[in-house]
């Protein structure tokens, strides 16, 4: 191995890592635990669909690393210190949480209804809440440090239209994942968040089928280009990575220079 590399697998190889990512059976999560598995870590897989965590796994074995795929609802809070103690156990460690799944409903303010506020809500910031939670308890058990990457979004630092629920639930994972910051340090977990522009992907298409939102999504896109699930999985990789070792309580922004104006 050349000092070069050995130096690139030192800042960001994952090597005998173990890591979690919610929402990994598609989209960004998929990108995320892919991302992860190729540094070297083993990944867990939570969801709710079994079939796609399957497909997410079976990738990551291609690699020779080891995935466990569990189906589950994010948003029963009360089963989350079972399922990381159920990961933890399974992988033989609990390094790294990328606290990825969220939904969203986009409707006018005038028109946002109780259930669809209270849906966003329960998995964005309740339940990603209680996930960081469950997870950082085994990591101060463990006593070997940890990271917490939680998924936010540009929103949770700008206003969109029809988005007023979303944008609440991003903001407040932004301030979570301060206080927790705030909070572990002593026990070397380190949390930061990921804040994304729009991504194109499956999600996502239906939005952009409308040439006018498409304009207004791009209109304070300095790229000219909606995100990948690669674009955001590479900024979670620096996160999880030694090279990150120095960086907590920050909201690194994946956003083309949107919230630079």
């Amino acid at each position: 191995m050349s000092g070069q590399q050995s130096n690139l697998d030192k800042l960001f190889g994952l090597k005998g890592k173990k890591a979690v990512v919610t929402g990994s059976g598609r989209g960004i999560g998929q990108a995320c635990a892919l991302a992860l598995a190729r540094a070297g870590a083993d990944v867990g897989l939570l969801a709710r669909t079994q079939a796609q965590l399957d497909e997410t796994a079976s990738k990551i074995e291609a690699m020779g690393r080891k995935a466990v795929p569990l189906a589950a609802d994010l948003t029963q809070v009360e089963t989350l210190d079972g399922l990381a103690g159920k990961m933890n156990a399974e992988l033989g460690g609990f390094d790294i949480l990328v606290n990825n799944a969220g939904i969203n409903i986009p409707q006018p303010s005038a028109e946002v209804t109780p259930d669809a506020w209270d849906q966003v809500m329960n998995i964005n910031l309740r339940g990603a809440f209680f996930m960081a939670q469950a997870a950082g308890k085994i990591m101060i058990r463990a006593g070997k440090g940890g990271r917490i990457i939680n998924m936010t979004s540009q929103t949770g630092s700008v206003a969109l239209i029809r988005r007023a629920a979303y944008c609440a639930s991003k903001a407040g994972m932004n301030l979570v994942t301060k206080v927790l910051a705030l909070e572990w340090a002593e026990h070397q977990i380190l949390v930061n968040a990921v804040a994304p522009t729009f991504v194109e992907n499956e999600f996502t298409k239906k939005m952009f089928a409308e040439p006018a939102f498409r304009e207004y999504a791009l209109a304070k896109n300095l790229l000219g280009r909606f995100g990948t699930g690669d674009d955001v999985a590479g900024a979670v990789l620096y996160l999880a990575s030694p090279a990150a070792s120095l960086v907590t309580g920050h909201v690194l922004m994946v956003d083309a220079g949107w919230t630079a104006h």
